[in-house]
């Protein structure tokens, strides 16, 4: 047998991993490396460019060079069975408890999350690997001292996220460069489980995150093509979801979708992610100012807009529309707050199906049953694709509205405390936290970060007449930290990593310049 050899190298423990790391499947790894990370670092390169121009006063365009592709009368390669009907989508982490409660949901979909709901430390990401590699082939138990987890005879279709291009493994080396985190989540995954998945009609399927541009889809349909051919995989077997969650995508839906149009399923409207990025994007822009977190809502005018064009645009190209999260978690001690809280999600879903979405997400199995029966309500349908909203014009400016609202101290406060909260669990290995009845993942601190950067690079003052600054941002985080230590006791708060928590989010929230993401710097501190 011909000896295998790569030049990767692995700077955290490997031998707990030897079926995962093996030296053909590093081999992949390395191979994908050499051909795609130069490109990939271009692409950011690219991003720190058109940020530039939105700081020098420039706004989001439809791209003049692509404007044929708009007009075009083309379509996407057909959708699969599997992936007709996937009108709830339950999401969450990699670990074997939340896979097998996603799969025995009743969900249509599951999707594994490898980012932003992944706190990357280097076990969590392995044994993710682990873990969907026996749920794929119903093999994956847990046994607790209270219980024993498996899996049911019926259970959700598996896609798989990756992290997102502007994301390195720091285990994971070739020569002196760090690996793509992008490319070890998704290479892992294929080389170990493509053939199995094409064998047993489960695709691979996958969702790809925070796109920013279309080049940017032309690079993952250039590493599809590349594995499937490596794995010996008829092209077009992957079929790919992209997250419309960065506000220059929803420019570019028709380009994103025709350079993935062999590979693609659908497009999703990440919600949270998306408002983080108008911010991010026109926050140097004169007037531009965003109110608190809770008074954008997908009601507001940019938002809606973005959803029905994400709507428009799918149903034109023949994919699926999948609308956004409901984050909230079941009540389970307070009856009339559970009751508020699901038909707070019922009316957020019917708002959904109604505009023609053919699916969406949710973040636990309690809320699975009552959005199915919306969805079964007003879908008799596998889907909506027959629902085209060709009377909708949606234009660059709607795309861009500012939403109206308030600035208040309440708004500071909250952000600045789920922020702490967010960002210790993290630390502490959990990336989707249970804060206050929702399921909250990095896009929530990410938003709580960039509000109040901005706010405070603009001198905002509140209605309080106090006008956000670094000293008030520091009085009010050494408050909010204090409520924190009360509300969780002693002992939690002391073999926690509040203090590191708190001081990464207000050097990050009082910096001259805004950070590009907070996970980017908060990975150094990670196990």
């Amino acid at each position: 047998m011909e000896t295998v050899t790569t030049t990767i190298s692995i700077r955290k423990d490997a031998e707990h991993y030897a079926s995962l790391l093996t030296p053909e499947a590093l081999t992949f790894l390395e191979q994908l490396h050499q051909k795609f990370n130069t490109s990939r670092k271009v692409l950011l390169e690219k991003r720190k460019q058109q940020q530039l121009e939105f700081d020098r006063g420039a706004t989001p365009k439809f791209p003049i060079e692509t404007s044929a592709i708009r007009t075009g009368t083309w379509t996407a390669a057909p959708i699969p069975e599997k992936l007709q009907d996937r009108r709830v989508e339950i999401t969450g982490p990699v670990d074997a408890k939340m896979i097998i409660n996603a799969l025995n949901s009743g969900a249509s979909m599951f999707m594994a999350d490898f980012e932003d709901s992944c706190a990357p430390t280097w076990k969590n990401l392995m044994d993710g690997q682990l873990n969907l590699h026996a749920a794929l082939r119903k093999t994956l138990r847990l046994e607790t001292p209270t219980k024993t987890y498996e899996l049911g005879p019926k259970t959700a279709t598996l896609l798989v996220r990756p992290r997102g291009l502007h994301l390195e493994e720091k285990n994971l080396y070739y020569g002196d460069e760090r690996l793509s985190a992008s490319l070890v989540d998704f290479g892992l995954f294929v080389f170990h489980n493509a053939q199995y998945a094409y064998q047993h009609e489960e695709g691979p399927f996958f969702y790809i995150p925070k796109l920013e541009h279309y080049l940017e889809a032309r690079w993952w349909n250039e590493v599809f093509v590349f594995a499937q051919q490596y794995l010996k995989i008829p092209t077009g077997t992957f079929k790919a979801t992209v997250l419309i969650e960065t506000i220059t995508a929803s420019f570019q839906l028709d380009e994103i979708i025709y350079e993935l149009r062999d590979h693609i399923a659908g497009l999703n409207c990440g919600r949270w992610d998306y408002i983080f990025s108008y911010i991010k994007k026109l926050k140097t822009h004169d007037q531009f100012l965003v109110p608190d977190r809770d008074q954008v809502t997908m009601t507001s005018p940019f938002m809606q807009a973005y959803a029905l064009r994400v709507i428009q645009v799918c149903h034109k190209r023949n994919i699926l529309a999948i609308g956004g999260m409901a984050a909230q978690i079941p009540i389970k001690n307070d009856e009339d707050a559970n009751t508020i809280a699901i038909q707070k999600v019922i009316t957020d879903k019917e708002r959904e199906v109604r505009n023609g979405h053919d699916g969406t997400w949710v973040a636990h199995p309690g809320l699975v049953a009552p959005v199915l029966k919306v969805f079964n309500t007003h879908m008799p349908t596998k889907n909506h694709l027959h629902i085209k909203r060709n009377e909708l014009q949606i234009t660059e400016g709607m795309l861009v509205e500012l939403p109206q609202g308030t600035i208040t101290e309440n708004g500071v406060r909250k952000n600045i405390h789920v922020g702490i909260l967010y960002l210790e669990s993290w630390l502490m290995g959990t990336g989707a936290a249970a804060l206050y009845h929702l399921m909250e993942d990095a896009a929530t601190a990410e938003i709580s970060r960039v509000q109040l950067w901005h706010w405070r690079n603009k001198e905002v003052v509140l209605e309080n007449n106090e006008i956000c600054s670094s000293s008030y941002y520091q009085k009010l985080v050494q408050e909010e930290l204090e409520k924190i230590k009360i509300s969780i006791g002693d002992s939690r708060y002391e073999s926690g990593r509040f203090e590191l928590a708190s001081a990464l989010f207000f050097k990050m929230i009082t910096a001259d310049d805004l950070a590009e993401f907070l996970t980017l710097e908060a990975y150094e501190f990670l196990e």
